[in-house]
């Protein structure tokens, strides 16, 4: 019998949720040098940024304040690292969990990616900062 995976309910699931998916971002030959380069010896405190961003988006417990692009826009990213990204974060959910809020959880990654995406390719091809 196959063993039933839970949904995503609490702090705890968040928080695997990050660690596993960040663990792989920094492993990735296409995802890791961006990411460590940036974060550098920063990783527990942009953890905890994520877990506080998951927790408002996936449990709607608000303690997340804040501003998620500006920090990305100045990303050398395109296309094919948000299609890393997002395979990555899925993998994560599905090895993880299962229903409403893990499905949910990867709708949103996928909304947030998309976004990120356009957003960063406007800014790069107009030369434009973001305001905040």
């Amino acid at each position: 019998m196959e063993n039933q995976k839970r949904d995503i309910q609490n702090m705890d699931d968040i928080k695997a949720v990050v660690n596993e998916f960040y663990g792989y971002i920094r492993e990735d030959d296409l995802l890791g040098p961006i990411f460590n380069g940036i974060i550098q010896d920063r990783w527990p405190e942009h953890l905890e940024k994520m877990y506080r961003f998951w927790q408002t988006v996936l449990l709607e417990e608000h303690t997340y304040y804040g501003s998620p692009f500006p920090p990305h826009a100045k990303l050398p990213v395109e296309k094919r690292h948000f299609d890393q990204w997002l395979a990555l974060f899925s993998r994560t959910v599905d090895n993880l969990f299962a229903g409403e809020k893990a499905e949910r959880a990867k709708w949103q990654g996928a909304r947030m990616a998309e976004m990120f995406q356009y957003k960063i390719e406007y800014y790069q091809n107009n030369n434009l900062k973001p305001l905040i």
